[in-house]
């Protein structure tokens, strides 16, 4: 399993003291990733880089799998990530997707800095439906001339792994499909069960007006599924446990300077414009 020795030559890494190194104060986006390839490197896996704003960040070139990188700064916004260009799936086309969440120092000494903790964890974990296709949509006839264009360009935030499970907050883990076995040299440290909502956001519609944000729910065909899931680690690092915390499923039905009646709803991969 690649990803397994992926996570496994990430966390040798990191007990070796192998820095992140970034080219200048400024430099934000790329320091991750440039620490992920160096592990790639180290295990010869060869990864093609579709392009800035592709999908997912890396594809291993011998194997279906594709990496998508999230660098967050400690302390700092943990609870979730910015998705612009794609909701999280697992797949995508023929290929299965991970995500690989880093924390380093928000404010580091230098310009070189230590990985504080890590998680892999199939994309499935942050959502299950792969039916959407993300588009960016405009239109023009905005002013009083009626000749500004107004882009449509959804930003989708995610709950991190951080945000989901207790147990993954300065620890390195790994998180697969309950069917999926990374190997030898791993202890499982956790059982963890999402759960589908009832309802899901199938539409929106923006007043120009009042500013006012308003969603339009349907029931979920997957309502009160079940996807099981174990948190993994090596087992000579295996920490404690991996727990899943109360799930938050609030979603206001209207924003915009002030929130109205909430329910309890998700905005998964279904949703399109009215």
């Amino acid at each position: 399993m690649k990803v397994a020795e992926v996570f496994k030559q990430c966390v040798e890494a990191m007990r070796a003291g192998k820095l992140i190194v970034r080219e200048g104060r400024n430099e934000k986006e790329f320091h991750f990733q440039n620490w992920f390839v160096d592990r790639l490197d180290e295990l010869g896996m060869q990864a093609e880089i579709p392009g800035r704003i592709s999908y997912p960040d890396f594809w291993l070139v011998d194997a279906l799998d594709g990496f998508e990188l999230k660098a967050l700064g400690y302390p700092g916004r943990n609870n979730n990530f910015d998705c612009n260009s794609q909701v999280p799936r697992g797949g995508h086309g023929e290929r299965t997707v991970y995500y690989v969440f880093g924390r380093y120092p928000k404010n580091p000494d230098g310009n070189s800095y230590p990985l504080l903790d890590l998680v892999i964890c199939h994309g499935n974990f942050l959502s299950v439906d792969t039916s959407y296709k993300h588009e960016n949509k405009n239109f023009r006839g905005v002013g009083s001339y009626g000749d500004i264009q107004v882009r449509d360009r959804k930003m989708y935030v995610v709950p991190t792994p951080y945000a989901l499970a207790d147990g993954t907050a300065h620890a390195r883990t790994l998180i697969l499909p309950a069917d999926q076995d990374p190997g030898e040299g791993f202890v499982c440290v956790g059982d963890l069960r999402r759960r589908e909502v009832d309802e899901v956001v199938v539409a929106y519609q923006f007043d120009l007006k009042t500013n006012v944000l308003t969603t339009r729910t349907e029931p979920n065909p997957g309502r009160g599924r079940e996807h099981p899931f174990k948190a993994w680690r090596l087992d000579d690092d295996p920490g404690g446990p991996v727990t899943l915390k109360t799930p938050v499923r609030r979603a206001d039905r209207a924003t915009g300077g002030r929130s109205r009646a909430r329910r309890r709803v998700a905005v998964q991969a279904t949703v399109q414009k009215s």
